[in-house]
């Protein structure tokens, strides 16, 4: 009796979805929130609602993620939770394929490849459903999504930002110009990481750098603390100008190897292993005591060396004055040192891009994707500590 009982639902609930215009995409829909409603009550031991001392997170509503499968597009109700994050299984399972499926769109598009090519292009994956209409749809859709992600209001505070430029060739008219493509990393009051600029540069001078900071606060960036970035004398006094009370942090990493730069190879790595330990120190006065040392103990030896370490030192130490968040992530630019590599290793198979429209759109949506996972995932640098940190800065004012 039970399973006739159980079968009349079922019954039932087909014919709900036959009344709709797509019954088999609504049956999909219906699936997938179920999966995800399981999902989320297995994560966090509780049901919604439900009260038992085995729960382990809250609910925190729901938000809206378009999903595109081979039936059609749905609009999912993605359950959020209050702290940690969450995105379905399956979107990360077909998530491999959809990348190189996009990969293959972009690179073709970008190369002026026509519809027609990049659809045996994406059959060479084993993706056969995919048609000259889809291609040009996913195409006009990129350039929406990369101008919705840029132009994007920016709603908070970021206290921090991380920012480095990478260079690739881009074809104007009949010349290839190595051109600048600057991207901004923001720290929120959560502890998360954010892409809040990608933004392609003729050449990087205290204007141009001027120009990104201004859009940055017209967008809504405001209450920056701490800029960190290579020693570009440029983008250091355009921080000076947009960012009033702002400290500039010289990236330790690359400091090091401007330093190193004078250095012997065969004294490179001992003078190397010393050299590091001045931003291991546990403050500032012990890590310019330690750095005065090693100056006075190198200066004949290691001339050039000791004079840029002398001119650059004051700047690579302004990390310290933020004593309550992790200096080792806010002393270089490693936070963006990965994202390049990811960058050059998806733009290589390029060579020449024809336009810097076409490299904008790529990285873009590449970083789109990191965004998204930074999002829902732990915290960069612990909330409370900057919590701690504003409150300190608010009672030294």
């Amino acid at each position: 009796m039970a399973y006739s009982h159980s079968n009349k639902n079922f019954e039932k609930m087909l014919l709900q979805f036959i009344t709709e215009e797509d019954p088999m995409l609504a049956m999909l829909k219906w699936l997938c929130e179920q999966l995800m409603e399981a999902e989320v009550t297995a994560k966090i031991n509780a049901s919604k609602s439900e009260r038992t001392p085995q729960r382990s997170e809250y609910r925190s509503g729901y938000r809206v993620r378009r999903f595109d499968t081979r039936l059609g597009t749905m609009y999912l109700f993605v359950p959020k939770i209050r702290n940690g994050g969450y995105i379905p299984f399956f979107v990360t399972e077909r998530k491999r394929s959809e990348v190189a499926l996009m990969n293959v769109i972009h690179e073709a598009y970008i190369n002026g490849v026509s519809t027609r090519k990049i659809e045996r292009l994406a059959k060479s994956l084993g993706i056969d459903s995919i048609s000259r209409s889809q291609v040009s749809q996913i195409t006009k859709e990129l350039n929406e999504q990369v101008q919705a992600f840029r132009e994007r209001p920016l709603e908070g505070t970021y206290p921090v930002l991380w920012v480095d430029a990478v260079y690739e060739k881009i074809r104007a008219g009949r010349q290839v110009q190595n051109m600048a493509v600057a991207v901004v990393v923001g720290l929120d009051e959560a502890g998360r990481r954010d892409i809040l600029a990608v933004e392609p540069m003729y050449e990087e001078s205290e204007a141009t750098y001027h120009v990104l900071f201004e859009k940055l606060k017209e967008r809504g960036l405001k209450n920056v603390w701490l800029v960190v970035s290579d020693a570009h004398k440029g983008l250091a006094n355009a921080v000076q100008k947009s960012f009033v009370g702002c400290s500039w942090q010289r990236c330790k990493v690359h400091f090091m190897r401007n330093i190193l730069a004078h250095v012997p190879a065969k004294g490179k790595a001992a003078f190397a292993e010393k050299l590091k330990q001045i931003w291991l120190q546990p403050d500032m006065e012990s890590a310019k005591m330690y750095a005065y040392h090693l100056m006075d103990t190198y200066e004949k030896q290691y001339p050039e060396a000791i004079k840029v370490l002398e001119a650059g030192l004051e700047d690579s130490l302004q990390f310290y004055a933020f004593e309550r968040l992790d200096g080792r992530k806010i002393s270089s630019t490693n936070v963006l040192e990965r994202l390049h590599r990811e960058i050059r290793r998806r733009t290589a198979v390029v060579g020449v891009f024809p336009s810097i429209d076409s490299y904008v759109r790529l990285v873009t949506t590449y970083l789109i994707e990191y965004s998204e996972e930074w999002s829902t995932g732990r915290s960069y640098i612990k909330a409370e500590h900057i919590q701690l940190t504003k409150e300190d800065r608010q009672n030294a004012a």
